[in-house]
């Protein structure tokens, strides 16, 4: 993927549109996903390398939209995967060289920041000019990981569909639970998000 100024204005536009409004978590999300992509050999992530590539996402942060508007992955296609881990951090890996990089933002950073426009008052102002500028070094630490892919969590259809013998719901993509004897979807194995306080529709 080129790295310039001009491809980085463009892609943070274009990310600020999708998400709507220009923030920290923007630039970062723009930066991180140039430079994931760039380590991992993913040249046109919305053309001709769009079947090769899976982004994990650490954060459902601002950062997260900026991931998406650059590579085109997303939770509906299976080529984003949310990993609820609380960190501003991503994973790129490219499915035919297995190549798989982890960027994370340095924390130090948000302190560096400071020292670029120590004019601007507002700390989040600061951050947004200054990770506009800061290099790649100073941004991230990257790291070469391995990611192992399950049939079922790759893009395609269902490999697998089946009644929860519980609730009467259909699981699909392999995540239903055999427990005491039984095929169960993960809420009537273990308990949901949510409770069911009223039923509007029968089964």
């Amino acid at each position: 993927m080129p790295e310039n100024d001009s491809t980085f204005e463009r892609l943070l536009e274009e990310s600020v549109r999708i998400h709507g409004h220009l923030c920290p978590g923007q630039v970062l999300g723009v930066k991180m996903s140039m430079l994931g992509l760039k380590k991992i050999g993913i040249d046109e992530p919305k053309g001709k390398d769009r079947k090769s590539l899976i982004v994990f996402v650490e954060m459902d942060r601002c950062a997260t939209d900026a991931v998406q508007s650059v590579t085109g992955c997303s939770l509906g296609h299976r080529t984003m995967k949310f990993m609820d881990y609380g960190k501003m951090a991503a994973t790129f890996l490219n499915l035919k060289s297995r190549k798989a990089i982890r960027v994370v933002a340095r924390e130090d950073a948000r302190e560096k920041a400071k020292k670029y426009f120590p004019e601007i008052e507002d700390k989040y102002a600061a951050q947004l000019e200054a990770y506009k500028t800061m290099s790649d070094e100073d941004l991230f630490e990257i790291m070469d990981v391995r990611v192992p892919i399950k049939p079922e969590d790759m893009p395609g259809r269902p490999l697998k569909r089946i009644k929860c013998e519980g609730c009467g719901e259909y699981v699909q993509d392999m995540r239903d639970i055999y427990k005491d004897g039984k095929v169960l979807c993960k809420p009537c194995a273990y308990g949901g998000y949510y409770t069911i306080e009223d039923k509007s529709f029968s089964k």
